[in-house]
């Protein structure tokens, strides 16, 4: 009987029955390869191994064929083993194990002598030893550095993930991103938000500009644009399908060029340019459209290294003569250009983060002293319960601070475990870890930032980091080394 036949089983791994085999032949199927297809036998980790046989002679007889007529299907792996050679598939070289990316100035920085250092599948240029000269990097960059805080350097900064996000529910969908408010932002100004996790947990990073009622182009790390964009098409499409919102990554459609420093503004003007330079009519953290040396360019006033900066973004394929504009227009104050190195020196001397350094999927915006960003009204955003879970609120968790070692020409080693006390005896109980290390040509010492558990409390208290044979110890600070008012933003 019919019923019987549900009960008779024939890939157990499948659940599949009889009556399966016998309705997919009753819908005309006249061949085991689509009946496997149509039941889904033979398609767990067995192969069929288990069922092949039963399936073919109960198609046979279905069919009024005799036994053997069809036999069973193929058995791929993993049943039936391959060698590893067939999974590698041809050795192609490096580019296709990993491609290799590169911004429309690469060719410039490779001829000027740049180290390349990976950040993500990008090459970035590390640091630019001085033309002629045996120049290693603790001096180049000391010099990159200097030049940015007292008179100009440009940097590439192309890589960075940008992401426009299009639609009429476009600063909905934004709001419901970061830990901060984005439909409140004015046409032509930019705001810098914070992602997080379902965790409440810092995700990533980067600053939004408001290009239209129903468009923004949002920024990410270098590293993070791929996740992001990931991130966003997933709310979107399995949570909120009811926003109209199309979300595009334009990371290699623009080139970026950044200037900083005190003389960025006359380099500006000197390009030639459509657009005010005056701190009065392009204000901080603003955007405008216009002309630059001749090319249509969208000039960002925002800055990574807390000098008076102005990111000029045009379409990739102007990227390398605008680079070479820009270092013709600054040869009169000595515009220097500088790596991710001296990038790194400069945003940590003003205590600005890179999400995956500083922070490691543990952090929360409180933790690095940046509780201003979140919004404390009644919308929601993602992360926003978890901010409130007995954990992520205690006053022991690891809070971002700032390190100055006694002795000022130590250097802490990235990833240094802090204690209280020097007692030399093991085990020592940790406070926390150094999260980014560096000399400061500007303050004319080293100097760190850390996790340290209520490290805030801890202002102004000594802990130690112990390295085998010797201990450095150093004063807990605030994190910012550099401006702290943020006067020199405007020149």
């Amino acid at each position: 009987p019919a019923e019987d036949l549900r009960h008779h089983y024939v890939d157990l791994q499948r659940d599949s029955t009889v009556a399966d085999v016998l309705a997919a032949t009753g819908r005309q199927l006249r061949s085991t390869e689509p009946v496997k297809r149509e039941t889904y036998i033979g398609t767990a980790i067995d192969q069929g191994r288990t069922s092949g046989v039963l399936t073919a002679a109960i198609v046979n007889g279905a069919l009024g064929a005799g036994p053997g007529a069809q036999g069973p299907t193929n058995a791929r792996p993993p049943y039936t083993p391959v060698p590893y050679s067939v999974l590698a598939g041809r050795d192609r070289g490096p580019l296709l194990l990993d491609p290799v990316r590169t911004t429309p100035i690469h060719s410039w920085h490779v001829a000027r002598g740049a180290p390349m250092e990976n950040v993500g599948q990008w090459k970035r240029p590390w640091y630019f030893p001085a033309p002629g000269s045996a120049e290693d990097m603790g001096a180049a960059v000391r010099r990159e550095c200097l030049a940015v805080r007292g008179g100009i350097g440009v940097m590439d900064a192309s890589t960075l993930g940008k992401i426009e996000i299009v639609g009429a529910d476009a600063a909905t969908f934004l709001d419901r991103l970061y830990t901060n408010r984005m439909s409140t932002l004015a046409v032509g100004s930019i705001r810098y938000g914070l992602m997080l996790g379902l965790d409440g947990m810092v995700f990533d990073d980067g600053v939004v500009m408001r290009l239209d009622r129903d468009r923004f182009l949002a920024t990410t790390t270098t590293g993070g644009a791929a996740r992001v964009l990931d991130h966003m098409e997933e709310w979107l499409q399995t949570e909120w399908p009811g926003l109209h919102v199309f979300c595009t990554s334009v990371t290699e459609q623009w080139a970026t060029i950044a200037m900083n420093g005190p003389h960025s503004r006359e380099v500006l003007a000197a390009l030639g340019t459509s657009l005010p330079v005056d701190a009065a009519a392009f204000p901080f953290m603003t955007w405008r459209d216009g002309e630059v040396a001749g090319v249509p360019a969208r000039v960002a006033r925002v800055s990574f290294s807390g000098e008076l900066a102005y990111e000029i973004n045009v379409p990739g394929w102007y990227g390398l003569s605008m680079w070479k504009a820009v270092m013709e227009a600054g040869a009169a104050h000595d515009i220097t250009p500088y790596g991710t190195e001296s990038m790194h020196v400069l945003r940590a001397e003003k205590g600005f983060v890179i999400v995956g350094q500083d922070t490691d999927g543990t952090v929360t915006p409180h933790d690095l002293g940046m509780g201003w960003i979140v919004r404390r009204d009644d919308s929601d955003f993602l992360g926003k319960r978890s901010l409130r879970r007995a954990d992520t609120v205690r006053p022991d968790r690891k809070q971002l601070v700032g390190l100055l070692p006694v002795e000022p020409d130590q250097l802490l080693p990235e990833g240094a475990q802090l204690v209280e006390t020097d007692t030399g005896v093991i085990p020592i109980a940790m406070v926390g870890h150094v999260t980014s290390s560096y000399d400061s040509a500007t303050l004319g010492r080293t100097f760190a930032l850390a996790m340290v558990e209520g490290g805030r409390a801890r202002i102004g208290h000594t802990l130690f980091a112990p390295l085998g044979g010797r201990t450095i110890a150093a004063e807990v600070t605030a994190p910012v080394f550099y401006d702290p008012e943020g006067a020199r933003r405007d020149g």
